[in-house]
């Protein structure tokens, strides 16, 4: 069994082709396929999180406005870019969303990637520490984001205060209980999944990674749970750990779709580099008949190994299409793997 949701991007282009033209388009179509994906079953509707494009950029309004019209499909980001946070700001607006949604949050974090401008986190007001990196800004502003959570105080109260405290140190609100276990960190490499494991949250593994050995993607995706797993066992933190993974995954069930994914590209791994020094592997996209997709998604490692499968999907073909795509998944492909 797994849980199986929808990674969106959010894109928007004014382009003729595209249904989804402005950011307002974006951000309303967006919280009805969450309404939509919950209809039709689905587990989960998760978001991309990109500064400086025409893309979806700040989570938490959406995932409060998604909270407020679904009740029970888990909402999340895969992921925020935590280089680019204030990180008790952050946890006010996660703790605020998380309570309108009753509880369903699934926050994504990371370091983030290469994004549109260079290095725009220094336009938010962000600048690492001297003999630090951008990398050690991002962990270091997740691992506040993730004590705060807790909900223990910190803060001295003013002696003299506008309105009574309660004693002792004061803790941000809101506070949602629950939320820090409800925390993924988008891991690119075995040695961020390995420092994940150590800090209690949960694995997000997209369709990249660090090429860390030459085998195919999906192998190095399978060994990189393997590690955050067997680096969870060494700490008591009293549950099982979730892990995901992202992939793009096309039922061709009508013309509409053999129209659109029906051209044989994107079925072999491919080698980049995501900076000047990191050579990665993107993983393959699936399309095909129900069978053969069942045939091919059986011998997909990774997936195998985790408990949530994330569907990336083509958001600018509109929330209709993008609902038959889930839906083509849930019916005609998760049973037969025994997903479902």
């Amino acid at each position: 069994m797994k849980n199986i949701g929808f990674l969106s991007f959010g894109h928007w282009t004014p382009s003729p082709h595209s249904r989804v033209q402005t950011a307002s388009d974006a951000l309303l179509q967006s919280v009805e396929l969450a309404v939509a994906a919950e209809e039709i079953g689905a587990d989960g509707a998760y978001f991309r999180v990109h500064h400086f494009a025409r893309q979806l950029a700040s989570p938490f309004p959406l995932l409060a406005a998604a909270g407020a019209r679904t009740s029970k499909i888990e909402l999340g980001t895969a992921v925020i870019d935590m280089r680019y946070e204030n990180p008790l700001y952050m946890a006010e607006d996660a703790g605020a969303a998380d309570l309108i949604a009753g509880g369903r949050l699934q926050l994504g974090i990371s370091r983030g990637s290469p994004e549109q401008v260079v290095d725009g986190f220094r336009y938010f007001g962000y600048e690492p520490p001297e003999g630090s990196t951008d990398a050690d800004m991002a962990r270091h502003h997740a691992e506040v984001f993730l004590k705060v959570l807790e909900g223990g105080g910190f803060a001295e109260p003013n002696p003299n205060p506008m309105f009574s405290n309660p004693p002792g140190l004061l803790a941000l609100e809101p506070y949602s209980e629950g939320l820090r276990e409800r925390i993924w960190w988008g891991a690119g490499s075995n040695a961020t999944a390995k420092w994940a494991a150590g800090l209690g949250v949960n694995l997000q593994s997209s369709t990249l990674k660090d090429d860390e050995d030459g085998r195919p993607f999906h192998v190095q995706q399978a060994d990189q749970i393997r590690l955050y797993r067997e680096e969870w066992a060494q700490h008591d933190w009293g549950r099982e750990p979730r892990v995901s993974v992202s992939r793009s995954i096309f039922a061709l069930v009508s013309d509409e779709d053999r129209a659109y994914f029906g051209t044989g590209r994107d079925e072999e791994d491919q080698i980049g580099y995501i900076d000047q020094n990191t050579r990665a592997i993107f993983g393959r996209s699936y399309a095909g008949e129900p069978d053969k997709l069942i045939e091919q998604l059986a011998e997909d490692e990774a997936i195998a190994a985790a408990d949530t499968l994330l569907l990336t999907v083509p958001n600018q073909l509109g929330v209709d299409y993008n609902a038959h795509v889930i839906d083509s998944i849930l019916r005609h492909v998760a049973p037969a793997l025994g997903w479902r």
